[in-house]
């Protein structure tokens, strides 16, 4: 299913809950009543489109935005989209989970405990990296490109061909608090942490997807008019 612009922004949340997270990023308030997609973002000076392309990545990873889609929307918002959704997993997500984890860890043994936090806190520090790079490196790279600057030895292919997914060690993560504490470990707060940990690893997937499916194609597109 594509959104359309005449959708009430209401039924477009009910049909994906995990878009109350878009909505946050673009700084929408809750409370719209029975107003349009378009009726909101004319409300916040979003471009609609922009904001259709991003519910529609985040609503279907087989859907495949066209080049000429692409060419076709403002894509200013695209940056400040990316970074606020850096804060939002670096501010409160992550910090989230890892109070959970600190709960557990004190109830394990030294083992446990030691192995959970570790692993964690390394886990913790190749998100803050990767997103570093993107914010010192890659956007202020396309902000040039924006004003008609490119500059010389560096590209978005660099950026694609390095591109993580900071999502997979979760995976891991999932797997001890799964498989290797011990059963009888606070298990109402590890059935909390494990549901944190899946919603987090879904968005992280999604972030990427429109990394790879928004951000780098239409990067392409700026160097090759340049």
């Amino acid at each position: 299913m594509l959104f359309t612009k005449k959708m009430k922004l209401a039924d477009l949340v009910i049909s994906n809950h995990s878009l109350v997270l878009i909505l946050e990023r673009f700084n929408i308030e809750l409370g719209f009543g029975e107003k349009t997609v378009a009726d909101v973002c004319q409300q916040y000076g979003i471009n609609a489109d922009f904001f259709l392309l991003i519910c529609n990545v985040h609503s279907d990873d087989q859907y495949l935005p066209t080049t000429e889609e692409l060419s076709q929307t403002d894509m200013s918002q695209l940056i400040p989209y990316l970074t606020a959704s850096h804060g939002y997993y670096l501010r409160e997500r992550i910090p989230h989970i890892e109070n959970h984890l600190n709960r557990i860890a004190d109830a394990c043994l030294p083992a446990h405990r030691d192995t959970l936090l570790k692993f964690f806190k390394e886990y913790r520090e190749e998100v803050e990296k990767h997103f570093q790079y993107e914010e010192v490196t890659v956007f202020p790279y396309i902000s040039k490109l924006h004003q008609g600057e490119k500059a010389s030895g560096y590209s978005i292919h660099r950026f694609e061909k390095n591109h993580s997914n900071i999502e997979d060690k979760l995976g891991d993560l999932t797997n001890i608090i799964l498989k290797y504490l011990p059963g009888n470990i606070m298990p109402n707060e590890r059935r909390s942490l494990l549901f944190d940990i899946f919603q987090l690893s879904t968005d992280l997937n999604t972030h990427s997807l429109i990394e790879e499916k928004i951000l780098i194609p239409y990067v392409q597109t700026l160097e090759e008019n340049l």
